[in-house]
């Protein structure tokens, strides 16, 4: 990976975290999930007339994402309303590089080497660190862990969709654009119709942040997308996973959850992690 590829990479995983954390402070998680990914296809639409249409053999890859994307939203919303922002989030995110590197393999043909191996394998230990260490003194809340896996498995999915289908589309932006407007009105659909007249003032109070959150959802999708293009699936996986320690970082400071040493010597393994990586390239 590029210098340039890295900046955008991490610079994901830091919109990608704010994002989550203003989904996560939305109480209301059907509120906050149909403004930001209402907003994603607003977004979408507005980019449509300057960027081209995707190409035909991307359009396979574009819908089967979209349908991974409308399963990870619900179970990222279930994920939110049963666990704390720092241990949901974490493994989510920890969870989904090692199956990309699996994903990918099989799929993208990108057989990592042992620097990217080892890299990998160390950031994912220590993002995953920061959710299994948090659990000591404490009774785990299993149904939380499994929804926070599962979100995790979606990720993984669609990362390795999303790389081969804007790969094949001829324009990064065309596609992050019209995957925005087609996994993002099921979410809105199904609010409408679950609030009907009462849509408007259910969504007015929160509707500033919702956007803002949308925002960043699509600038932070879109880097990743873009650097895709130009690096292996698996290390760009693990590298965006970085989102965790911001992740935790927030849940410290407005979220006032605990944020200590385990944490802290997991920062330390991502840090190794990135190094091995950057390595190998």
């Amino acid at each position: 990976m590029t210098p340039l590829v890295t900046a955008a990479v991490l610079l994901a995983a830091v919109t990608h975290a704010g994002w989550n954390a203003i989904a996560h402070r939305i109480t209301d998680k059907l509120v906050g999930f149909t403004l930001i990914t209402g907003g994603g296809v607003l977004i979408g639409l507005a980019l449509t007339p300057f960027t081209a249409v995707p190409a035909a053999g991307a359009w396979p890859y574009l819908l089967v994402s979209a349908a991974v994307h409308v399963a990870y939203y619900a179970l990222l919303m279930r994920s939110f309303r049963l666990g704390d922002f720092g241990q949901a989030y974490p493994i989510a995110r920890g969870s989904a590089p090692l199956v990309v590197t699996v994903l990918a393999a099989v799929f993208a043909h990108e057989v990592p080497g042992g620097w990217a191996t080892a890299g990998i394998a160390v950031s994912c230990a220590g993002l995953s660190g920061v959710a299994l260490w948090g659990l000591r003194g404490r009774r785990p809340d299993w149904a939380a862990i499994g929804a926070a896996l599962a979100t995790g498995l979606t990720i993984a999915a669609y990362t390795v969709v999303d790389g081969l289908g804007v790969r094949a589309s001829g324009s990064s932006v065309g596609y992050i654009a019209w995957l925005m407007i087609v996994q993002g009105t099921v979410v809105p659909a199904y609010a409408v119709l679950r609030w009907r007249r009462r849509t408007p003032a259910v969504l007015r109070p929160c509707a500033a942040l919702g956007l803002l959150g949308a925002a960043l959802s699509v600038f932070a999708y879109g880097l990743v997308l873009w650097a895709q293009t130009r690096a292996d699936l698996a290390p760009i996986a693990a590298l965006r996973e970085s989102s965790i320690i911001v992740g935790a970082a927030i849940g410290a400071v407005f979220f006032k959850e605990r944020f200590g040493a385990p944490r802290i010597a997991a920062a330390g393994l991502l840090v190794v992690g990135i190094g091995l990586m950057l390595h190998a390239g």
